[in-house]
């Protein structure tokens, strides 16, 4: 056991940990006031439903025994989950730690597509959605992926979750958006606080740091090649988006910036340890671009109403930056992968990620599809035209944001 690598992982288990409340703010200030608690609290109620989740049969679903398509239930209310690390994972951390670590993936996982249901979707069955998701979604993804699944044995990668949190949430947060229906014209409403939002977002991008150098779950070159590239993928994803959003509104916004800090960080979530600094930019900034038309066009074409575009910048950023690996990891910076096309590795590193993508598309949009439909037997999931215009902060929660009403809300 190396006390470095634990020191490593256990600070960057507590900055993953703080992405899940900084999306709380990022998402609260991005909605109207009379429902920026009602969205917050989606965010903070997914650590709690998340972690008993997870404690019970998450973790064992996607990390327990060697099957090609789902876990076992070896490890169930952490049964032999204790200091003592697990070779299969790890030699230097213990698996307690991997475990938590792990958890705050799935936490901000489910956090991420509370953004496409923003202001219309019941605060309780959505509790028993997020619990059903992490069982038949999640699970399922994170043991194709890093469990010793079938997308493992396919030779797919993905550092940090491109696939198993970005493209995994996102889809599915369209697919309960689509469900749910749009909001009203009256209720589409401008962010009412976005200083609550550039908080967060400062928080979500901190955080992210953890995300992705915690991913080489040693201390080493790789973490170290991942930290850099988390840096300069964010930076190249504002400067894509805000060079064609300044290109065709004239203006550089501050929730344009924010949102093209998270393409970059999405985008390059599954290549930071496979691919050198100047892929790491390009990657980025691709994601600015691709994010920011998906988010103000292709929305706005298919007219679909993915409250705050989880689906836009996640799934969307997901997938660029999983195909993109393909194209980008390179053998020189990481000796443990093949090259990929531009590096002289052929087009098969492209067909395995894209593969990976598309089955994990399929996957868990119908399976989204499923437990929405299931939850929606015994009770409808949108919330009542007279509660979304009185607000879902006090139909809720009965208590509000500010002790005034803002004007316009």
């Amino acid at each position: 056991m190396s006390q470095t690598d634990t020191l490593l992982l256990f600070g960057c288990t507590l900055l993953v940990w703080l992405m899940t409340p900084g999306l709380a703010l990022f998402y609260g200030g991005l909605v109207q006031s009379k429902n920026v608690l009602n969205t917050s609290m989606h965010s903070i109620s997914a650590i709690v439903v998340v972690t008993f989740t997870w404690v019970l049969v998450g973790f064992s679903l996607s990390f327990g025994g060697n099957n090609l398509f789902i876990g076992d239930f070896s490890h169930a209310l952490l049964n032999g989950v204790g200091f003592t690390p697990n070779g299969q994972f790890s030699e230097t951390i213990p698996f307690a730690l991997f475990m938590l670590f792990q958890l705050t993936f799935c936490t901000i996982a489910v956090s991420i597509l509370t953004g496409s249901v923003a202001e219309r979707m019941k605060f309780g069955p959505f509790l028993i959605f997020m619990g059903l998701w992490v069982i038949f979604v999640y699970s399922p993804v994170a043991h194709w992926v890093w469990g010793g699944g079938w997308i493992h044995k396919l030779g797919a990668i993905d550092f940090a979750g491109g696939t198993v949190v970005h493209i995994s949430s996102g889809v599915s947060g369209l697919v309960l958006a689509l469900l749910l229906g749009s909001r009203k014209p009256i209720n589409k409403k401008p962010p009412h606080n976005l200083v609550i939002t550039l908080i967060g977002g400062i928080l979500v991008w901190f955080g992210w740091f953890g995300f992705n150098t915690g991913s080489a779950l040693t201390f080493d070159s790789i973490a170290m090649l991942a930290f850099v590239n988390t840096i300069l993928a964010s930076c190249a994803g504002i400067a894509g988006w805000t060079i064609f959003e300044y290109y065709q509104k004239k203006k550089v916004t501050l929730i344009g910036t924010l949102s093209g800090m998270l393409a970059g960080l999405v985008t390059i979530t599954p290549a930071a340890g496979f691919v050198g600094y100047g892929s790491s930019m390009i990657l980025g900034m691709l994601g600015g671009f691709v994010c920011y038309y998906v988010i103000t066009h292709l929305k706005v074409l298919l007219n679909y109403d993915d409250a705050l575009d989880a689906f836009g910048l996640h799934g969307f950023g997901g997938v660029v930056g999983a195909i993109g690996t393909g194209f980008f990891q390179n053998s020189n910076v990481n000796s443990s992968i093949s090259d990929g096309v531009f590096f002289g590795g052929g087009f098969m590193p492209v067909l395995v990620q894209i593969i990976a993508v598309v089955v994990t598309i399929a996957f868990s949009g119908i399976m989204t599809y499923i437990i929405a439909k299931g939850i929606s037997i015994f009770t409808t999931l949108r919330t009542d035209e007279k509660s979304e215009l009185a607000g879902l902060d006090t139909v809720f929660h009965g208590e509000t944001a500010y002790g005034y009403e803002l004007e316009g809300k």
